[in-house]
């Protein structure tokens, strides 16, 4: 689970930086990076909650 979630960690970083130059059109642009940005903080969070504490 955890190589999944920062596959697509990874995968929605470069996406939201690449958007920055791909697209064109100001509403798509604005609703892609939402998207993207949405996905990185929720595999972020699940990557968070699936941590393993440490013991001191």
């Amino acid at each position: 689970m955890k190589p999944l979630l920062r596959t697509v960690l990874l995968v929605a970083l470069v996406a939201n930086v690449s958007l920055n130059f791909l697209v064109g059109q100001e509403g798509l642009h604005i609703a892609l990076s939402v998207v993207s940005g949405a996905v990185l903080l929720a595999s972020a969070a699940g990557l968070w909650m699936l941590r393993v504490p440490r013991e001191n």
